[in-house]
Formats: structure tokens, sequence, C-alpha cells
């Protein structure tokens, strides 16, 4: 039986994405919306059985108060937190604030589907991977916490970011050629060679897992290297 649900996220491309796999798995989606700081009076308002909630900093302080009001007003809509690879305080505020679940946003679509049935049923919808993650943290802490957006743009050369910006922005492997001034073939090796570096299968994954981890939003302000220049002519 389907489940009644709603998607939420800042990014609506990704919301409406997810709503419409699910709808071909035959979950009846109330509404899939952008952004997610009024998805409480949204949720309040149209009462399905599970909300996904999105967002990409769920260690911020106040970002799962939207969790907490749904809950208190509807009790009986499970709220499954979708976000990027957790902190042990990240999973603590989604469940302390009423979450049922938290699944990380580049789990398959089964993985979902299996969290919002579990939390429809009223169980703890979390992998346990996730939890390992979290105890294997609180026990041994990183001296700093991990920016899992910092080290993804680590591992890009600055074309390889020029090329998953564009991706992001639904641009084809035609436009990227054309953009970056290079052969189709140049810029489908860069595209496959930048899904590989990130793990992941699909464009529609990469542009996801940029934008969740802020690794756009870095990519922005990462300053462009400036370019060769030549020696100087040696003084007469």
């Amino acid at each position: 039986m389907g489940v009644r649900l709603m998607v939420v996220d800042d990014h609506r491309l990704l919301a409406e994405a997810l709503a419409s796999a699910l709808k071909l798995r035959g979950h009846r989606v109330l509404a899939a919306a952008a952004p997610s700081a009024g998805a409480a009076d949204l949720v309040v308002s149209r009462a399905p059985e599970v909300c996904l909630l999105g967002t990409a900093s769920p260690a911020e302080p106040g970002v799962f108060d939207p969790v907490a009001r749904i809950k208190k007003e509807r009790p009986q809509v499970a709220v499954v937190v979708l976000g990027p690879v957790p902190s042990p305080r990240g999973i603590a505020a989604a469940f302390a604030a009423g979450a049922s679940g938290y699944v990380r946003h580049d789990e398959r679509i089964e993985g979902v589907e299996r969290a919002m049935m579990k939390a429809r049923a009223g169980e703890a919808a979390v992998a346990p991977q996730l939890l390992q993650g979290a105890f294997a943290e609180l026990l041994n802490p990183a001296a700093q916490p991990d920016d899992e957006g910092a080290r993804l743009l680590r591992m890009l050369t600055p074309r390889e970011v020029e090329v998953l910006v564009r991706v992001a922005e639904g641009e084809d492997t035609r436009l990227i050629a054309a953009g970056m001034g290079i052969a189709p073939s140049t810029a489908r090796t860069h595209v496959q060679r930048v899904l590989m570096k990130l793990g992941v299968g699909s464009r529609l994954e990469a542009a996801a897992l940029a934008a969740r981890t802020g690794l756009l939003d870095r990519a922005a302000t990462r300053p462009v290297a400036p370019p060769p220049q030549p020696p100087s002519a040696p003084a007469p």
C-alpha cells in the first residue's frame, strides 16, 4: 500500500525528482516543495503520513525547528530527514526534535522507501552504518569536524569543478563543451571523472551531492589560479 507523503527541500529540483521517483513506485505525493523554511505550515495543513525533509546542515542550530512544530501539531506525521553524512550532533538533533528517521541524501530510492515504510509503522528509520559511524565519532572524536563539501572539492581539479557546476545547472555534454571551448568527447571524459571521484552513478546524483554538501557554494568562492606568466626577458 502506497504512502501519503510530502517532499520538502530547499532545492526544488531535488524535491521534484524524488517525488517523481516515489510516484512511479506507487506512492501518493501530496506536494513537493521548497524552501524547507515553510515546511511546517505546509505539512500541518496537508497532514501526510510521512514528510521527507531535506537539509544540507543537520548540525546547524534550529534547523529541525520545523520538525518539532510538526510533531507538536500533527504528532501522527512521521518525519524522515534526508541529509549529508551526519555528525552525531546532527542525528541526535533530528531525533530530539521528533524525527522518525535519518537517511543519507545519496541513498538509493529503495532505501528511502524502506525508511518511509518503517517510519509510518512507528519504527526508527536509520541505517545501522549511520549509527555505527556516529558512535565511532563519539568514541574517537576528530580534532576538526569533517566538512564533506570541502573534502569533495579538494578531490576535483579546477576544470572538473567547472564541469560539476555546469552539470548542476542542467547543461548537457554539448553545452558543457561549447561553454568551456572543448570537444564533446573531452567534456564527456571530464563528466565521467567527476562522477567517479564523487562516487555517484549519474549526473542527477552528482548535482544532489554537490548541492547538499555545500560544494557548489564553495566552488563559487574558490579562488581561480592565475594563468601562467611567460618568463621575463633577461636584463640587457
